[in-house]
């Protein structure tokens, strides 16, 4: 299984251990030479070469001591944390609230005119009434052990989804069936909810699919994901936020929705599955 969840990131990190590795070839060593001159076991050196184990800034800087090439240290250093920034833990991004972390979006999403979002597991977050966001992001508070400021941050995703109804923004959105029969906050939270969807469904701006339980299928149920433009994906995994920029990728992802939004029914259909969980909470 490789180290990490997107192909960005892995061939990021191992695009660092393999100018690591040119560094200690450069310079005449071997692994053995390299664990004698850093102190570090022959395992560490291995692992940083082949990009098993990410190397921290201080790391980076005495490999290219040993190297005698301190002179690319900075350079390395700023493309070990561009791999970082690609895979985020939940739990670094949310350390200081879940506000924050909603507020820290808004430029994105004011400067993208094309939003496409595929989710599998909850009501994506641009159509989420306050009480379902209350009830969805409390949970996460007590999951991730973060800090408790939940009604800041349903302020916050429900201020940030009124870009829904301004500006020239489109809002491509598809979703599992499933997401419409999990109960989030009890069944009074969750039929507001749907009537919401109900509701968003007319505007415009917003495209709302449902991909049918039970619809013959070769596109398989995917992870949430967030496509803005042509730029980046965004996609939720239960411990981290991956962020995928290489085109070719991105690209991957745009397929995949068009894939997914093939099996989804839209319009009327998309009303009847709707209408059909509500009647469901009795």
């Amino acid at each position: 299984m490789a180290p990490y969840p997107s192909s960005s990131v892995q061939a990021a990190r191992h695009a660092l251990a393999e100018r690591l590795r040119e560094l200690r070839l450069d310079a005449g060593m071997s692994g053995r030479d390299m664990a004698r001159e850093t102190g570090w076991q022959p395992s560490k050196v291995s692992r940083v070469e082949t990009g098993r184990t990410a190397p921290s800034d201080d790391d980076i800087k005495v490999w290219c001591r040993a190297c005698n090439a301190d002179g690319h240290a900075a350079d390395l250093i700023a493309a070990n944390r561009t791999a970082e920034s690609m895979y985020v833990q939940w739990r670094r991004l949310q350390r200081s609230g879940l506000r924050r972390l909603q507020e820290s979006r808004v430029p994105l999403y004011e400067r993208t005119k094309t939003f496409r979002v595929y989710s599998s597991t909850v009501v994506p977050g641009l159509l989420q009434t306050p009480e379902y966001a209350t009830a969805l992001l409390s949970s996460v508070t007590r999951f991730h052990g973060t800090p408790d400021d939940v009604s800041d941050a349903v302020a916050a995703r429900v201020a940030r989804s009124e870009i829904i109804r301004r500006g020239e923004h489109t809002f491509a959105v598809l979703v599992e069936e499933s997401v419409l029969r999990h109960v989030i906050g009890g069944a009074d939270t969750m039929a507001g909810q749907l009537g919401h969807l109900l509701a968003v469904m007319a505007l415009p701006s917003v495209s709302l699919g449902v991909i049918p339980a039970g619809v013959p299928r070769e596109m398989w149920t995917l992870e949430t994901f967030n496509v803005f433009d042509e730029d980046r994906v965004h996609v939720e995994l239960l411990t981290a936020a991956v962020t995928v920029t290489e085109p070719g990728e991105v690209a991957q992802y745009a397929a995949a929705f068009a894939a997914m939004a093939q099996l989804a029914v839209h319009g009327p259909a998309a009303r009847a599955l709707l209408t059909g969980a509500i009647d469901a909470l009795g």
